[in-house]
């Protein structure tokens, strides 16, 4: 198999690449000690699903550019194939400012064509390709060169097998009239929105039964200085100080360093230089909020006045709509979803696109008492009242 080291022979193959109805794609990076992950390979694979060329990218090497693959990328001819593809577009998104268009997750076409719930790469080259896979290298260390033979094999497969999976799902699709649906699918990661971390925002995703305006507010900054700092120096949240220590800095609020030194879950490191500054600067930015600009928590989902009966109700129908289709349950909608719509709220993915066609409109006829649910047998029918 051949690795490419040069923004040549990397136009090369992209070149080619260009006049083919596809690529598959797939990436290796390393993520536990930085906030970005570090691309440490690309795997590229073309056409036919047999003997069609296939490559390794080494993003590391000196002097290559990554500018020829990202004009594949741009190219709208020519569909970029992945499996469970996020972290692999957040990558080109912060490196490069793009997504490969058009794209196609084979995670995704699979959960509708009826392969059930975030099923794995493995599974689908099993049941599709009828090939196994070594994984023994899946868990090695991507950034040192050079790369085994072993190592250079695990990568090959999980771009080459992917032809065959793409050219099935593919298929399948188009035979169910249900290419929109993955469109629409493709639309939610193709989003900037769905890779951006906004620091003003990151507080939303540290978890705390407190309501209390002033205590919120306090958090708000801790988080936003947390998340500013790590994306600036490029480490992880946690190696900053992790939320039980936020936390505990918003409910003991220190002034100053001898009250930062009392903190039990604070790490050493963060008791001085420029993370105890930012700690500070934060807890006092947080204690002199104005009580109007204090954050307020999105409504919990316990919070919610959900009728239980309706609920189960909507989870019957669901699990027959999931029968029905083939497409798994979950992606049609969340068990937060149902519970949200069983407490009057409408702003739901499953009132929308594809998913109200085939479960959505029905539900809401439900909700409204237009239609009741029978069972026959082992199937449940919807019947208008």
């Amino acid at each position: 198999m051949q690795t490419i080291t040069t923004t040549e022979a990397l136009a090369e193959f992209c070149a080619k690449a260009r006049t083919q109805p596809y690529v598959t794609v797939d990436t290796e990076f390393l993520r536990e000690r930085t906030y970005w992950s570090k691309l440490c390979l690309v795997q590229l694979a073309i056409p036919p699903a047999r003997d069609g060329e296939a490559v390794l990218v080494d993003p590391l090497a000196e002097g290559l550019s990554l500018e020829p693959l990202y004009e594949l990328f741009r190219d709208e001819a020519v569909v970029k194939v992945f499996h469970a593809a996020r972290q692999d577009l957040e990558i080109f998104f912060v490196d490069a400012g793009l997504f490969p268009k058009p794209l196609f997750d084979t995670q995704v076409a699979a959960m509708v064509c009826g392969f059930g719930e975030q099923v794995g790469y493995e599974t689908l080259v099993r049941k599709i390709a009828k090939q196994a896979l070594d994984k023994t290298s899946r868990f090695t260390d991507w950034s040192r060169r050079p790369l085994s033979e072993a190592q250079k094999t695990y990568a090959v497969a999980d771009v080459t097998h992917l032809r065959a999976v793409y050219e099935f799902l593919s298929a399948q699709l188009e035979k169910s009239g249900r290419t929109d649906w993955v469109h629409e699918e493709m639309e939610i990661l193709l989003s900037p929105e769905t890779y951006t971390n906004r620091p003003e925002e990151a507080w939303h995703r540290v978890k705390t039964r407190t309501t209390s305006g002033r205590f919120l507010a306090v958090v708000k900054e801790l988080a936003q200085f947390r998340e500013a700092y790590a994306q600036q120096k490029n480490i992880p949240r946690s190696r900053i100080f992790k939320d039980d220590a936020l936390l505990e800095l918003a409910s003991t609020r220190p002034a100053n360093a001898d009250d930062l030194a009392k903190s039990r879950l604070l790490l050493r490191e963060a008791r001085k230089g420029d993370i105890a500054d930012g700690i500070l600067a934060a807890v006092k930015a947080g204690q002199e909020m104005k009580p109007e600009d204090f954050p307020h928590v999105v409504e919990d989902h316990t919070q919610l006045q959900v009728n239980t009966a309706l609920a189960d109700l909507l989870r019957v129908l669901l699990k027959a709509k999931s029968e029905e289709t083939g497409v798994a349950n979950k992606l049609i909608a969340s068990s937060a979803d149902l519970d949200r719509m069983a407490a009057g709220k409408r702003d739901v993915p499953a009132l929308n696109g594809w998913r109200n066609d085939v479960f959505g409109h029905d539900a809401m006829r439900l909700v409204r008492g237009e239609v009741a649910l029978t069972a026959s047998g082992g199937a449940v029918r919807v019947v208008v009242i």
